[in-house]
């Protein structure tokens, strides 16, 4: 199988290494307010409340950046379709930067009153209005340079990137959480956003190095390329837009274990922060080597019976990983955190960049994923406050491990209804009609 003269002139190593250094940097930033939301946010932006709801609060402003993920999805992704897949990376990872260090730098509530959480929801904004971009633009870029055979392998670097974020977020956090209590909520929170000061220039000049991709270049040259790639999009595309959509909720399952599994622990259960965010770290640390195996297997048997097997293996665990922490037994909370997050969900995670990349043509490619997993991620953003919201104290872990389990269930039917892609030529993916199309 091949993908003609031109389809193989990429550097798949090249753009898979600068798609995992990139995603590392920029979603260290992205993960860090996360744990701060889980942690700190309820006493330094809403201490006002009582105690449930500040945490509610603080879960909710995690949220809010997910919110701006469909409208940069629209703007980043027409960018990518119509000028490059690189001028969107080097934009993303700049405001990324910018916005996290500038959180760092907040007045709180005690100094400044409500403008505090307001100015740190406008940059949480910021923040998700850029990550909308990332992975998209990062997979467009690792699946276009990569050879047809491998492209499950060679796109699921970006998320092993991902990975190497929230592992550096939360190992920052560690020594930050040991701090005492009035020095972690005066000063310590703030240094891991400072820290990431060094996104902007790292960011800068990994991404700035990397070539345009051989498919959007040819595109160019053949004057194939979409003025307004929105437009055919939703003409001819409607459906796997609305099918990336609905499998994309599966990412629930990163933020309930992330955010909502860790402010469960700590503020109802009432377990020590240190050993539970080690449980992300290991888990994170296993996925890293998970993810590739997965992808690995993809590109073999097929996308569909791995994100498949993933998504149905992710609900039953969230049972055991939400029991686990409410009986607050520490092996079987690594057991069963380590299981779910580092193994299973790595399937799903090691195969969507593929997956959703493959449903649509080179010409609405970054546009057609970027649309459809900000939607399904915005949705998914909001699940830590809905879960605390259901989860009424501390036997409330089994309504929302239900709760994760249904959005499992809505991923399963999406990716089941989907075309089988990992056979397919890739100037043909995207195409309607094809011998090689299931």
């Amino acid at each position: 199988m091949t993908d003609g003269p031109r389809a193989t002139q990429g550097k798949p190593r090249k753009a898979a290494i600068a798609a995992w250094i990139g995603s590392a940097l920029e979603y260290y930033d992205f993960f860090i307010y996360g744990t701060a939301a889980a942690l700190v946010f309820n006493k330094i932006f809403f201490p006002t409340s009582d105690p449930a709801t500040g945490t509610l609060l603080a879960l909710a402003s995690f949220g809010v950046g997910y919110l701006a993920r469909p409208i940069g999805a629209f703007v980043l992704g027409h960018i990518g379709d119509a000028f490059g897949r690189k001028r969107v990376l080097v934009f993303t990872v700049l405001l990324m930067g910018i916005s996290t260090v500038l959180v760092g730098c907040l007045p709180t509530y005690d100094q400044i009153g409500v403008a505090a959480p307001a100015l740190l929801v406008a940059l949480r904004l910021l923040q998700g209005f850029s990550a909308a971009g990332e992975q998209a633009g990062a997979n467009s870029m690792s699946l276009e340079h990569a050879p047809a055979h491998r492209r499950a392998y060679y796109t699921s670097f970006t998320l092993s990137g991902t990975q190497a974020g929230q592992i550096l977020a939360t190992a920052v956090f560690l020594p930050v959480a040991a701090l005492p209590e009035e020095h972690l909520v005066s000063w310590g929170w703030r240094v891991p956003f400072w820290l990431s000061a060094a996104v902007v220039i790292a960011g800068l000049v990994i991404r700035s190095k990397l070539d345009e991709t051989p498919v959007f270049v040819e595109e160019v040259a053949d004057t194939k390329r979409e003025k307004t790639p929105l437009l055919p999009l939703f003409r001819d595309h409607w459906a796997d837009v609305l099918r990336v959509v609905v499998a994309s909720v599966i990412a629930a399952v990163s933020t309930i274990f992330t955010v909502y599994a860790l402010s469960y622990a700590v503020n109802t259960v009432g377990l020590a922060k240190t050993p539970i965010l080690w449980v992300g770290v290991l888990a994170n640390i296993v996925a890293l080597a998970a993810i590739p195996l997965w992808a690995g297997l993809a590109d073999r048997v097929g996308r569909k019976p791995v994100f498949i097997g993933g998504s149905a293996g992710c609900a039953v665990l969230m049972f055991g990983y939400l029991w686990s922490l409410s009986v607050g037994s520490w092996a079987l909370i690594f057991t069963f955190g380590i299981l779910l997050f580092g193994v299973v969900y790595s399937a799903t995670n090691g195969i969507w960049p593929a997956f959703y990349g493959e449903m649509f043509p080179a010409k609405v490619r970054l546009s057609g994923m970027a649309v459809g997993t900000q939607i399904g991620f915005a949705l998914a953003g909001f699940s830590p406050s809905i879960a605390e919201a259901i989860g009424g104290g501390r036997e409330g872990w089994v309504y929302v491990a239900l709760f994760t389990a249904g959005l499992c269930a809505l991923n399963i039917i999406a990716v089941a209804s989907a075309r089988e892609t990992h056979r397919v030529p890739t100037p043909e993916l995207g195409q309607r009609k094809t011998p090689a199309t299931v």
